[in-house]
C-alpha cells in the first residue's frame, strides 16, 4: 500500500522534466547508434560503444531513482567529505591516471574508467550551495572569497590534466551560484572591472601552445585546416549537408566514412545535424529549452534555499555544458571539450547528469513538507 506522504511525493513530482529527460536521453541513442556506424563493404557496422552507453543509462537510471528515495537536505552535511575525497581523487589523476589522446583524466577501476573531473561537478556544487544557503544576505568580500576558493581548488587540478573546458565550465557554474544568491554591488563593479583583464593573463601565463592554437584555429579554421582547424571546419560541412530536413537517419555519410572527428562525443551535434537537418535540430534545441524550464521552475517553487540554490546550480550547470558545447560545434567559441548532456557518449557524465536530475525530482517531491524558509 502506498502511503498518503507517498503519493503526494508523486504527485508533486517534476514529470515533464524526467519526460524531457527522457526524450534527449532516446535522442542521444539513436544518434549515437548512427555515429558509431562504419560503412564497410558488406554493410554498417556499429561500435560497442553505443550498448555501453544503453547499459550508462540502465545505471543512471538507478541512480536517479536512489536519489530520490531520502530527503534533500541529508546532503548538506555530506558535501563537505564529498568535497574532499573529489580533491583527493583529483591528485591522484597526475600519478596514477590513464592517459587518452594526450590527457590524463581517468582513473581505471578495471571494467570502469573514473573520470574525477566529473565527480568534482556535483561535489563543488554541493559545497557551494551548502555554504551559500547559511546566508540570507548578499555576499560580502569574505563569504564571496571563501565561495571563489572553493571552485578554484578543483578547477586547478582539473587543468593541468589538462581539461579547459571543465575547469571553465566549475568557475561558470559557481559564477551562476552567485549571481543567483546575489552578491553586493560593490563586489560587481569590480568583478565587471576586473574580467575583462582575465583573458590576455591567461593567454600569456596559463594557456598552454595547443589551445592557444584552437583559439587561434577558431578565428580563422583556414589557416590550417588539416590539422588544428580540422574538426571545426569537417563540423561545419556536416552541420551545412543537413540542410532543412537532413539526409535522413545514417545517411550522414560525412560522418559514416569518418571524415568527422569526435563524432560519438564532442561533436554528436554535428551527426544529429546532418542527418536531421535544422528542422531536427531545432526541435533538440527546444526539448533542450523545456528540459530547462522545468528545471528553472522547480528552483522557483523549492520552500528552503538550500533546495532553491541546488537547482539554480543544477540549472547552470547544464545550461552553459548545452551553450558551449552547441556554440563549438557551429564555430562560434573555440573547442574546448565539453560534451552535449545526453546526446555525447559517455559513462561518467551520465551517470552524473542522472544524479542531478535525481536531486532536482528530490526538491520537486518534497516541497509541499515543510514552510517557505
Amino acid at each position: 500500500m502506498i502511503s498518503g506522504v507517498d503519493r503526494r511525493l508523486l504527485v508533486h513530482a517534476n514529470w515533464p522534466l524526467l519526460g524531457f529527460a527522457a526524450l534527449l536521453f532516446l535522442a542521444g541513442i539513436v544518434n549515437l547508434y548512427s555515429a558509431s556506424g562504419e560503412r564497410l563493404e558488406n554493410g554498417i557496422r556499429v561500435a560497442p560503444f553505443f550498448y555501453r552507453q544503453i547499459l550508462w543509462g540502465g545505471i543512471g537510471l538507478c541512480a536517479l531513482i536512489l536519489c530520490t528515495l531520502f530527503d534533500y537536505r541529508h546532503l548538506k552535511p555530506l558535501a563537505f567529505p564529498f568535497f574532499a575525497v573529489t580533491l583527493l581523487l583529483l591528485v591522484l589523476v597526475p600519478l596514477i591516471g590513464v592517459r587518452v589522446s594526450g590527457a590524463q583524466r581517468w582513473i581505471s577501476l578495471g571494467f570502469f574508467n573514473l573520470q574525477p573531473s566529473e565527480l568534482a561537478k556535483i561535489s563543488t556544487l554541493l559545497m557551494t550551495t551548502t555554504l551559500l544557503s547559511r546566508y540570507q544576505s548578499p555576499l560580502d568580500w569574505p563569504r564571496f572569497s571563501l565561495t571563489l576558493l572553493i571552485a578554484f581548488l578543483p578547477c586547478a587540478l582539473i587543468f593541468i590534466q589538462p581539461d579547459l573546458g571543465t575547469a571553465l565550465l566549475l568557475l561558470m557554474l559557481t559564477g551562476g551560484i552567485i549571481l543567483y544568491h546575489g552578491i553586493r554591488l560593490s563586489i560587481l563593479k569590480v568583478c565587471l572591472v576586473v574580467l575583462p583583464v582575465l583573458p590576455p593573463l591567461g593567454w600569456f601565463f596559463l594557456l598552454k601552445e595547443y589551445q592557444k592554437k584552437r583559439i587561434l584555429t577558431f578565428l580563422d579554421p583556414s589557416q590550417d585546416p588539416t590539422n588544428a582547424g580540422y574538426h571545426i571546419t569537417n563540423s561545419k560541412i556536416a552541420i551545412g549537408s543537413g540542410e532543412i530536413w537532413g539526409k535522413g537517419f545514417q545517411e550522414g555519410a560525412h560522418h559514416l566514412l569518418r571524415f568527422l572527428p569526435e563524432k560519438h562525443t564532442d561533436f554528436a551535434l554535428a551527426v544529429f545535424s546532418e542527418e536531421w537537418g535544422l528542422i531536427g535540430s531545432l526541435l533538440l534545441l527546444t526539448f533542450f529549452c523545456c528540459f530547462l524550464l522545468c528545471i528553472a521552475n522547480t528552483a522557483r517553487e523549492a520552500k528552503d534555499r538550500f533546495g532553491s540554490l541546488l537547482c539554480a546550480g543544477i540549472f547552470f550547470y547544464f545550461f552553459w555544458q548545452i551553450l558551449i558545447n552547441i556554440g563549438m560545434v557551429v564555430g562560434l567559441i573555440p573547442v574546448v571539450g565539453v560534451p552535449l548532456p545526453f546526446i555525447s557518449y559517455g559513462g561518467t557524465a551520465t551517470i552524473v547528469n542522472c544524479i542531478l536530475l535525481g536531486f532536482v525530482l528530490n526538491i520537486s517531491m518534497r516541497r509541499f513538507m515543510f514552510k517557505a524558509r
